[in-house]
């Protein structure tokens, strides 16, 4: 299995090496979190408890076919009269088709971009000049979760939701097998963070990602996560954290800091 894991790194390392250099664009917002919390990446309304619902919508790059939902960013509007110097910290939770801007953020968060009292000024603005940067995500010491989706139904089809995916990392490759067997089955990426097989093995279920960090990579086992009698609905603890920063690997980029 390790060449197919370095095969994913090279695939996947382009799109995150630079995930750290600051970047320009423009953000707008919905008026409405739900829209957010409705979007690609499959949270439903899970994404309305993230981040005190500091949500966006970013572009296919960012997004990544999925890979990028879960990710974080720090986002500062260039405006000084009306915005602080720290931004707003927020997470990926959808696709943005609009190709004004890179970024649409939740109404919370995009007020949070503004100084104290100036937040329905920057409301009216609709569109604001940014700067921004990926930066990891930090849980709290909160284990990566796997909720099993309401499709599933044994034994015939397992779907899974991942939540809580710390650091700054993308999960490329999902595999699953019995707990104390080495017959892994490989799992598809349905849509944004919700994986799939119609493969399911019987008995508890263990799992183990390809876990993607700029040019660097690796596995990452969670034992005994499912049980026997796992059940739809229900979120279950994998045992594991992600914790892994991106590796930089552009030639031309920003240190990362706010000037």
């Amino acid at each position: 299995m390790a060449p197919f894991l370095w095969f994913l790194i090279f695939l996947f390392s382009s799109a995150t090496a630079c995930d750290r250099c600051l970047h320009q664009t423009k953000v707008a917002y919905f008026s409405k979190a739900s829209a957010l919390s409705s979007g690609a990446c499959g949270y439903g309304s899970l994404a309305l408890n993230f981040n005190s619902g500091h949500l966006a919508a970013a572009v296919s790059s960012l997004y990544n076919d999925g890979a990028g939902c879960g990710a974080c960013f720090q986002i500062r509007c260039k405006n000084s009269t009306l915005c602080t110097s720290k931004g707003t910290h927020v997470i990926l939770t959808d696709l943005n088709l609009n190709n004004r801007t890179d970024f649409v953020l939740s109404s919370r968060a995009f007020r949070a971009m503004a100084k104290v009292g100036m937040d329905q000024d920057i409301l009216k603005l609709g569109i604001v000049d940014v700067e921004y940067k990926r930066v990891p995500c930090d849980y709290k010491n909160q284990n990566l979760i796997v909720r099993v989706e309401e499709s599933s139904k044994k034994p015939d089809y397992l779907a899974i939701k991942i939540l809580y995916q710390g650091g700054q990392t993308e999960i490329v490759a999902v595999d699953v097998a019995r707990v104390g067997s080495s017959n892994w089955v490989y799992m598809t990426r349905s849509h944004g963070a919700v994986w799939d097989t119609s493969r399911v093995p019987t008995g508890a279920l263990q799992f183990r990602f390809v876990v993607t960090a700029g040019y660097d990579g690796k596995w990452i086992w969670a034992q005994n996560v499912l049980p026997d009698d796992w059940k739809t609905g229900v979120t279950y603890n994998s045992g594991v954290q992600i914790s892994d920063i991106a590796q930089e690997g552009c030639s031309q980029c920003d240190d990362g800091k706010w000037k």
